[in-house]
């Protein structure tokens, strides 16, 4: 059996952190100039963009909930840092057999939820069980391959699987695996019952959700008294707002508007990775499109490097796994900018007048689409744009596969499993990659598996299956008075607990 300890992870994490950015260019960490000491009572201010609907994050899926739920106000027994490596949470550690089959868990001591009832390892069981059985709840589907979820004791959770599933761990770092208390009633759609450093003590909805400091925490307490989440959805906006001092902490900001705060003197910028993947989908079960020599073709039109520049923050990306994933190699050797080898494959293609659709939901704004356009045009190709709202873009694009080509940003760690999946909007069918994408999934050692699945993945890009245009990064502007904001990540979670203000002198 193998052993994961909270400290033997830690270190682990942060040496791979290390390595990764140490070869990653970008704006470096931000560096509180304020002279203070980190003020205990103070207030965080952070501008976020997308508000949740709801905060039940059991049955309501969206990146908004994860963002700011996660780790601050619900835990697993499991996490993962902001580079993706998993590191116990609840669980003090944890074993898995050397079959990859058993996973026992060892609770913290003196976690209680919210309300102040302990939570004990029949929480968990009730929480998982519910999860494995309930279709409705988010991560369902990732328990699928689970045989039994028991409590030996008050403290031991353990868990069996009906067979190997290397993702099974970071699955437990999603809404699939936090823990919940045992017949609770609370109105998780307005309210919380957690067990993180952070309680909800308010949602003015259309403008902020406030978080206080949970004092009875099990754990290390936060850095702040009270964070306060503003939603500000124009980008403009959100620039004025942090520039009149409204928030300390501005995320997702447009590139074009970044100077503005660099040069203000208040501000740090700081560049983050992400997994979120650009991706230019090709229909391939559509005609011209089941043929390969024309997605090659509009691949190769695509001056990706100018793309990236015209977007203003990212880098770019030639295959299905970001860097931030198992499985990741570069596969810039697969396909390059070459407008005149596209003319000859669309020659031989039979397509030298084609003219394609691009369906894109309208909130993406027009920099991809006007870039498509002009190198499509190139290579003698008609790019007309639908933008359409994204329901429609769902039942269309997503439901119906009704669609030539379209754009969205697929932000999910780990979701190669899209390519694997031939009902999935891409039509993409190939049985060497499912093949590949199931033995690298019950591989219990995880260099091998992620070797199975670069294998997979450079199929893929070799079927030119999609196209990647680039891989997101997030800029986030940081008051030189904050210390510890994390960097990478963020737009996926953001984990507040080792924050602070510093105060002023």
């Amino acid at each position: 059996m193998f052993r994961r300890s909270r400290r033997i992870a830690l270190i682990s994490a942060l040496a791979a952190a290390a390595v990764v950015l140490s070869a990653c260019a970008g704006s470096p960490e931000p560096e509180a100039t304020s002279t203070g000491e980190p003020d205990p009572d103070a207030t965080l201010a952070v501008g976020l963009v997308l508000e949740p609907t709801n905060l039940d994050i059991r049955h309501t899926s969206g990146a908004a909930l994860e963002q700011i739920l996660i780790d601050n106000i619900y835990e697993g027994l499991v996490t993962r840092t902001e580079d993706n490596q998993i590191e116990p949470r609840l669980a003090s550690d944890y074993e898995v057999s050397d079959d990859g089959l058993t996973y026992t868990f060892t609770l913290n001591d003196g976690i209680t939820f919210h309300n102040g009832t302990a939570l004990t390892s029949a929480d968990v069981v009730a929480s998982y069980e519910a999860v494995r059985t309930d279709a409705t709840l988010q991560g369902n589907s990732d328990f699928a391959s689970i045989a039994s979820i028991t409590a030996p004791d008050p403290a031991t959770v353990v868990i069996v699987l009906t067979e190997p599933n290397q993702n099974f761990l970071f699955a437990l770092t999603g809404p699939a695996g936090l823990v919940f208390q045992t017949g609770d009633t609370t109105d998780l759609k307005t309210a919380e019952n957690g067990t993180g450093p952070f309680t909800l003590t308010r949602w003015n909805k259309g403008s902020s959700i406030t978080f206080a400091r949970n004092d009875a925490y099990w754990g290390e307490a936060a850095g702040v008294a009270e964070v306060e989440f503003q939603y500000i959805p124009d980008f403009t906006a959100g620039v004025n707002n942090a520039l009149d001092g409204g928030v300390q902490v501005l995320t997702a900001v447009d590139p074009n508007l970044a100077s503005q705060l660099e040069d203000s003197g208040n501000f740090t910028l700081t560049t983050g990775r992400t997994t979120d993947k650009a991706t230019l989908a090709f229909n391939n079960a559509k005609a011209p499109l089941d043929d390969v020599r024309v997605r090659e073709a509009l691949r190769l039109a695509i001056d990706h490097e100018g793309l990236v520049e015209a977007v203003g923050a990212g880098s770019t990306l030639y295959g299905p796994i970001p860097e931030l994933d198992p499985g990741y190699e570069d596969l810039s050797d697969v396909v390059s900018y070459d407008p005149e080898r596209a003319k000859d494959l669309l020659a031989e293609a039979g397509q030298e007048d084609l003219e394609l659709t691009l369906t894109i939901p309208a909130f993406y704004g027009t920099t991809v689409p006007k870039v498509l356009i002009s190198d499509f045009n190139e290579i003698g190709v008609t790019l007309e744009v639908e933008s359409v709202e994204f329901p429609t873009w769902l039942e269309d694009v997503y439901s119906n596969h009704d669609y030539d080509l379209s754009f969205v940003l697929h932000v999910e760690p780990r979701d190669f499993g899209n390519f694997a999946d031939p009902e999935y909007y891409f039509g993409y069918d190939n049985a060497d990659v499912q093949r590949l994408y199931t033995e690298a999934l019950t591989e219990v050692d995880p260099e091998a598996s992620a070797e199975l699945l670069a294998e997979a993945a450079r199929l893929v890009s070799e079927d030119h299956a999609v196209d990647w245009l680039y891989n997101g990064a997030t800029i986030t502007a940081v008051s030189h008075e904050v210390t510890g904001f994390p960097k990478d990540s963020i737009n996926s979670r953001i984990n507040l607990a080792g924050v602070s203000v510093l105060s002023e002198k």
